[in-house]
């Protein structure tokens, strides 16, 4: 008996795998400082839980449209007009959660032997799903000098007459980076130049420290070959509650909802009441865990930097610091995974290496801030004593 080779590709995820050693050894009594998960500490704001408690107890649990609640997708189309998107209710499938936006948006897009172009470093489901599709991921670089910033002619020089679709990410997941408009103005004439369908990861676009997140699918031309995939999960506090939505050139519409219909046939419909309820209420709840996260990221970037052998660029959005660790593993002879390992181990502190994120991760760790700043602070109190206690010597 065996399983098809092609699910192979799908490998976990870094996070939860630490995450899971993590609470071994808090089961063995050990007490962990919790900073591999990006999952907000805040609750889900209390209204959005109301109406998803008053869904279920109006009776709202039976099969939704494949593509949505009708209302749910009016709320998410105007949601995305405010980041200058162009679109349409008809042009929104929600589904449960923004990773089944990612598959289902990457399976309507690549045939066996479509070249995707990937972020190295970026969220490793974006390389799982392209094998799994029967894609060839290539891969393109951000630049940590240039504050991980991603260049539109590396990009260029990475595609070949196969490739046809471009994974962008901002904010990003690891490094915190956000794109400035010229970089997106680059990216959107190279989409076009180069006949390129852009799957936009819009999943930290509200927690853009400086609320001025602004999607590609605005640009001249970019409506009709951009796929945005968002959820609710980050912004809203709501992981566990498995909501997102891709927002589609009218083309796309019909293949993926068809991959909806025969994967998971509808989001469950007291959840995308409660999503209503968290697109067209107040949106003060985003803005104070937006500053929160904001806060947190200096006093994250500051605390790293201030750690012999470390070295931070401050994020400009999401909930991740991704310092840079190269001069103490030049004094440990090792890996960042080791790193990460000693760190969980011997201090107590569950963070990822930057290697799950691809191979230009290493030399890096990714610490998730989607704490309180008192465990965060614990956490960096116990890197700066694991660093200090790495002698020279072994340089």
């Amino acid at each position: 008996m065996r399983v098809a080779k092609r699910i192979a590709a799908l490998t976990g995820e870094g996070a939860f795998e630490i995450a899971e050693a993590a609470r071994k050894l808090e089961a063995a009594g050990r007490h962990i400082v919790h900073l591999e998960l990006g999952q907000p500490d805040f609750p889900t704001p209390p209204q959005i839980v109301e109406a998803g408690v008053r869904a279920l107890r109006d009776g709202h649990v039976r099969y939704a449209p494949p593509a949505g609640l009708p209302t749910l997708r009016a709320a998410v189309a105007d949601h995305v007009r405010g980041r200058g998107a162009s679109t349409a209710p008809g042009n929104v499938v929600v589904t449960p959660g923004g990773k089944s936006a990612i598959f289902s948006t990457l399976l309507a897009l690549i045939e066996e032997g479509t070249e995707v172009l990937l972020p190295d470093i970026g969220f490793s489901a974006y390389e799982a799903v392209t094998r799994f599709a029967g894609g060839v991921p290539r891969f393109y670089q951000l630049d940590p000098a240039r504050a991980f910033s991603l260049s539109a002619e590396e990009i260029e020089a990475a595609c070949t007459p196969r490739t046809r679709v471009l994974v962008l990410n901002h904010p990003h997941n690891p490094t915190g980076s956000a794109l400035r408009h010229d970089e997106l103005e680059r990216v959107a004439e190279l989409a076009q130049k180069r006949d390129l369908v852009v799957v936009s990861d819009e999943i930290y676009a509200g927690l853009q420290y400086d609320g001025r997140f602004a999607s590609i699918q605005g640009l001249s031309g970019m409506a009709e070959r951009t796929a945005i995939v968002d959820g609710f999960s980050k912004s809203y506090a709501m992981t566990g509650w498995r909501l997102g939505y891709a927002v589609l050139p009218a083309w796309m519409v019909d293949p993926v909802v068809r991959i909806a219909t025969n994967s998971f046939s509808c989001t469950a419909t007291f959840v995308q009441h409660a999503g209503i309820a968290a697109l067209t209420g107040s949106q003060q709840c985003v803005t104070d865990m937006r500053s929160e996260y904001a806060a947190r990221a200096r006093l994250v970037t500051d605390s790293l930097n201030a750690i012999p052998g470390l070295s931070c660029t401050a994020p400009r959005g999401a909930i991740y610091a991704f310092p840079n660790v190269r001069r103490l593993l030049d004094r440990t002879g090792g890996t960042a995974a080791q790193l990460a390992h000693d760190l969980l181990h011997d201090q107590g502190v569950a963070c990822l290496a930057g290697t799950a994120f691809g191979a230009a991760g290493e030399n890096h760790l990714r610490i998730s801030f989607a704490n309180s700043r008192e465990n965060v602070a614990l956490g960096i109190e116990r890197i700066k004593q694991l660093a200090a206690a790495i002698p020279a010597a072994a340089a």
